[in-house]
């Protein structure tokens, strides 16, 4: 035999062993795996420790951690019913043909809550699909560093997944059924995307809130719900906070002016704005929006300018007899929508000056600007949330019509 003819059989060999040496001994077929969808936390209630000594193997044996238990509900696929095409009649299908399965456990931390959860699902928990973290307003006051240990490091989860605060107890998201979707933690974490792309909210994932909490010269923000009727979710605000506790929420509407103050590029709240010379209202819509943020030191102190261009159109006219034809007429309604945007931004500012809670970034603006003054006089992210509290600021307002809408003749 040739050297030629030796090698390729060699290689020949080879190729029919590779596949038996490296075959999926280790594999697991996707209907064996518990696929976590969703997950919410709360606080735990009355009878928590009692309920997890029940299904604890280490209870009274090591010591448990001083924060209090939390609730966690998850929302578990059920293999085989999760929808592929197209969904025909109602949303929410029959009581016998659930796509998912909600259960729920509590724990002193969230790993402990996760094993917990194991114990009661015969296969196992899988977060690779996860979509949806939904945090209680009490929880989210309380701080959110003890659940971003475990998320963190859990090679599993994306960190495109969302994280969105709710008003009521974060459970009820996992049993709501929406109309226009058969898995609701699928159509919350839609919700949450689809806020972005129809300007109502910045882009918010869990990696995302991650990296602002890491940073010294802002704070975190994500959206705030409200469970509306039995099947409907709505966007109430949005939920900031100071480090990594929640401090306050803004009004709905707020969420354009902060937008706004952010730099978000793409309009998508409207006004209604005094026609001048009239007792009339319109409707003008905001289209796009250009800001820029100019950092300076005045007298030694930091200082903030906050310049915003919106382009809109006027969406609607409270009265049809009332005309907005003339120049003038729209030069003046562009002042008054100016007015109002201005005493609007410096509200939210005010706001969040009160709760130490700098949302818009502008520390970051004054550690790359100024970094000699930051190492000095600030240093730390609690050092600048002191400063932020007394920051002096100036907004500027420009906006242009530039339609009006039409009129049939």
């Amino acid at each position: 035999m040739s050297p030629n003819e030796h090698k390729v059989k060699q290689i020949f060999l080879l190729i029919l062993l590779v596949p038996l040496l490296t075959g999926c001994w280790d594999s697991q077929e996707i209907e064996q795996r518990a696929a976590i969808l969703a997950i919410s936390i709360d606080k735990a209630g009355s009878g928590a420790e009692e309920q997890e000594e029940e299904i604890s193997h280490l209870a009274g044996k090591v010591p448990v951690p001083e924060e209090g238990m939390i609730g966690v509900t998850v929302q578990i696929a059920v293999p085989g019913r999760i929808p592929l095409g197209p969904q025909v009649g109602g949303g929410g299908g029959s009581a016998e043909q659930k796509s998912v399965m909600v259960v729920r456990v509590v724990g002193h931390t969230i790993e402990d809550a996760m094993f917990n959860i194991q114990q009661e699902i015969a296969d196992e928990i899988f977060l690779g699909h996860l979509r949806l973290i939904v945090l209680s307003e009490e929880v989210a006051k309380d701080g959110v560093q003890r659940f971003n240990d475990y998320l963190r490091r859990n090679p599993e989860i994306r960190r495109t997944a969302s994280i969105v605060v709710s008003k009521e107890k974060a459970s009820k998201y996992m049993e709501v059924s929406p109309e226009l979707e058969r898995i609701p933690s699928l159509y919350l974490a839609a919700m949450v995307e689809n806020l972005a792309h129809v300007g109502k909210f910045p882009e918010s994932f869990i990696g995302q809130f991650w990296s602002i909490l890491s940073s010294k010269g802002q704070d975190g923000y994500l959206p705030y719900f409200k469970i509306k009727g039995e099947k409907n979710i709505q966007l109430n605000g949005l939920a900031y906070f100071q480090g990594e506790k929640m401090v306050g929420k803004t009004k709905p509407q707020e969420v354009g002016v902060f937008m706004a103050g952010k730099g978000e590029e793409k309009g998508g709240y409207a006004s209604f704005v005094e026609i001048p010379g009239t007792e009339e209202m319109a409707l003008v819509q905001a289209d796009k929006r250009k800001t820029r943020i100019k950092a300076s030191l005045k007298n030694g102190k930091p200082h903030i300018l906050v310049k915003i261009r919106y382009e809109s159109h006027i969406a609607e006219k409270e009265s049809p007899n009332v005309s907005i034809k003339k120049e003038a007429d729209i030069r003046a309604l562009e002042k008054e929508f100016d007015k109002i945007a201005r005493k609007s931004m410096s509200d939210l500012i005010s706001k969040t000056q009160k709760a130490k809670s700098d949302i818009f970034g502008f520390g970051e603006h004054f550690r790359g600007k100024f970094p000699e003054y930051w190492k000095q006089e600030v240093r730390t992210a609690e050092g600048w949330q002191d400063v932020y509290e007394s920051l002096s600021y100036d907004v500027e307002v420009t906006t242009h019509i530039s339609r009006a809408g039409m009129k049939s003749k």
